[in-house]
C-alpha cells in the first residue's frame, strides 16, 4: 500500500483477464472515500462494481461499491496488479454479523433507475483465506479491522455527475455520487 494513505483493506480479485487463464486470485488495495463522494480523477472508463465486504477479525459482512476505470492502460496480467486492479474508490454500507445467503439479489441504481440485476453469490471465508495467503507475498498481513472486497458480483458503467446505489438485498445497501 502506498505511504502515506490510511490502511482500508484490500480488495480480491479472480479471473480478471480476459482470453488468459489467470486463475489464480490478484490483491489490491482499498483507498476509501470520503463524505460518500467518488472522485474518478481522469477516469475514462467508469465502472461501479457491487462487492460484498468482510472485516478482518470480526467476520462481519456489508454491501460495498467499487469505482473502477477500465481504460486504464494494463492489458497484461502483472501491469493489472501494478495498477491495483483498476481500483478508484470504495465505499461501504453499515455491516453485520449476518453472512451473506446463497444466492442473494443484487442490483445497481443509477439516478434511480436500474441498471443491472443479478443474483449474487460470495464464498467470504474463502476471500479472507486467500487474503491471508496473499497478503505476506507483499509484506502485509491482514489485520483486525481491515476490510477486504470479494470480487465483482455486477458491474455497469457510470459517468460523473451520477448518483449511484448498490443494493445487495438482506445484505444491505451503499450509495455514492460520482464527482
Amino acid at each position: 500500500m502506498p505511504a502515506g494513505l490510511p490502511r482500508v483493506g484490500w480488495k480480491v480479485g479472480r479471473g480478471i483477464v480476459e482470453g488468459e487463464e489467470h486463475l489464480e486470485p490478484v490483491l489490491g488495495y482499498l483507498t476509501e472515500l470520503s463524505d460518500g463522494a467518488l472522485d474518478p480523477g481522469e477516469a475514462r472508463e467508469l465502472r461501479v462494481d457491487a462487492e460484498v465486504a468482510v472485516e478482518v477479525g470480526s467476520g462481519r459482512v456489508a454491501a460495498a461499491l467499487e469505482l473502477v476505470d477500465l481504460a486504464r492502460p494494463p492489458d497484461d496480467f502483472e501491469t493489472i496488479v501494478a495498477e491495483n486492479v483498476w481500483h478508484r474508490g470504495v465505499a461501504f454500507g453499515p455491516f453485520t454479523a449476518e453472512p451473506p445467503p446463497d444466492g442473494f439479489r443484487t442490483s445497481i441504481v443509477v439516478n434511480g433507475e436500474t441498471r443491472g440485476e443479478t443474483t449474487g453469490s460470495v464464498d467470504v471465508e474463502e476471500t479472507v483465506r486467500i487474503a491471508h495467503r496473499l497478503l505476506p507475498t507483499v509484506g502485509e498481513e491482514p489485520r483486525p479491522g481491515d476490510r477486504i472486497i470479494a470480487g465483482s458480483i455486477l458491474q455497469v458503467p457510470v459517468a460523473p455527475g451520477e448518483e449511484v446505489a448498490v443494493d445487495l438485498g438482506a445484505l444491505g445497501r451503499v450509495t455514492a455520487h460520482v464527482e
